[in-house]
């Protein structure tokens, strides 16, 4: 069989010479709208611990915004420099579908099965992994999708059998496909650093909260027992975070003490240091009592860091996953060690704690939050709005196989 058209079955377990796929090339980083183009490659070959999965949606993460612009690593350059033949990147981190083809080591997921796939890759051989300690801190791991080719973006998607879960019954095949990146990097990030994991009453201070990652976290949060402030930046997105776990809502352009931390001896600190005290009473007006947050969920970085920092409570924990506001930071340092705070950085999520979140969806303890569903063809567009900012609360998904929104929903 040469190709297949999408939602066209082959036989179970037939795989075709060639698939659709979206893939970025070298010569159209740029917008993603251009960048991601529709082509027609090859199906590549699976190792003994691999597996094939006719893929029937996927969801839409920033880090293939990163691959369209080539930036800030060019992510083909840099396989090519590992070895890897191809000159192309066919991305995607999230995926929901049917496991088609399985490798002769795979035990335990079998053709037919209805998975969800997490974005942990990683060596079976590593010595690291072998030993049994945690794989998310092998020098080896990669994002599946971004730092792997032949993710969620191609009609059957080439995993290793252990970043499969068991699909939702409930949801359907887009809900099902936007969710395990985000919400198992959010776990990691609650639950994955112990002693400072989310407990009964804990305030969780999440910035970015109407997105992918604060989503979860807000959920997760409510899940475990804690209290989640959310942070936005339009009040729009208030309602939003009321529906999805959070006890409170501050808009940080209330606020524009934001950037770098000035000098400790100069006499912009002061003015600084008004700004951070501020924004630590709206957490405090958030809560409904004096209780500053356990844990302070961080993604934007530069601009945000030096007050996370300093709001975060006595033994609390700081815990970042990325830097999009930008990379370099500045704290005052008599707070974090005089007051013996952490900060932990944070990426993806081992099998168990993908499975732990996993399950809290499977028991209806979260919602993917899906806001907006395209067709294949508007991947690049979906991308494109993500890079603007322009896109709803929650996540986005596109059908892939699936050839209509809400199929897949079983019980």
């Amino acid at each position: 069989m040469d190709i297949c058209a999408l939602g066209e079955k082959p036989p179970l377990g037939e795989v075709p010479d060639r698939m659709h796929v979206f893939c970025v090339r070298q010569d159209r980083f740029g917008a993603p709208r251009d960048a991601w183009q529709r082509e027609i490659i090859d199906v590549p070959e699976i190792a003994e611990d691999e597996v094939l999965v006719y893929n029937m949606a996927t969801g839409i993460n920033y880090n293939n915004v990163w691959a369209a612009l080539g930036y800030p690593i060019d992510v083909i350059a840099v396989r090519q420099k590992q070895g890897e033949p191809e000159d192309f990147h066919a991305g995607g981190s999230d995926c929901s579908g049917i496991v088609w083809k399985v490798g002769p080591a795979v035990t335990n997921v079998k053709p037919g099965d209805e998975v969800v796939v997490h974005s942990g890759w990683w060596p079976a051989d590593d010595p690291w992994v072998l030993s049994g300690r945690d794989p998310m801190l092998a020098e080896t791991t990669r994002i599946w999708g971004y730092q792997t080719n032949y993710g969620s973006y191609c009609q059957f998607a080439k995993a290793q059998a252990h970043q499969c879960q068991p699909k939702p019954k409930h949801l359907s095949w887009e809900e099902a496909g936007c969710y395990l990146l985000c919400a198992s990097t959010a776990y990691r990030m609650l639950m994955g650093w112990s002693p400072n994991i989310v407990e009964e009453g804990d305030v969780v201070l999440v910035w970015g909260a109407a997105g992918g990652l604060g989503s979860y976290a807000m959920q997760i949060t409510q899940a475990m027992g804690g209290r989640a402030v959310a942070v936005v930046s339009d009040d729009s997105k208030r309602q939003f975070c009321l529906d999805n776990g959070a006890v409170g809502v501050i808009n940080r352009k209330d606020f524009d003490h934001w950037g770098p931390m000035p000098d400790t001896s100069s006499p912009e600190y002061g003015a600084w240091v008004k700004g951070a005290r501020a924004f630590g009473k709206a957490i405090w007006e958030a809560v409904g009592e004096r209780v500053s947050p356990r844990i302070v969920f961080e993604h934007p970085g530069e601009s945000t860091l030096p007050t996370s920092g300093f709001v975060v409570a006595t033994g609390g924990m700081v815990v970042i996953c990325a830097g999009t506001t930008g990379y370099n930071i500045t704290m005052d340092l008599r707070y974090h060690w005089m007051r013996q705070k952490r900060l932990q950085g944070s990426h993806l999520s081992n099998d168990e704690q993908a499975a732990a979140v996993n399950q809290l969806m499977i028991d209806r303890r979260i919602d993917p939050c899906l806001s907006q569903t395209f067709t294949f063809d508007e991947i690049g567009h979906a991308h494109q709005l993500m890079h603007d900012n322009a896109h709803a609360s929650g996540n986005m998904a596109c059908l892939v196989n699936a050839t209509e929104p809400g199929m897949g929903r079983s019980a």
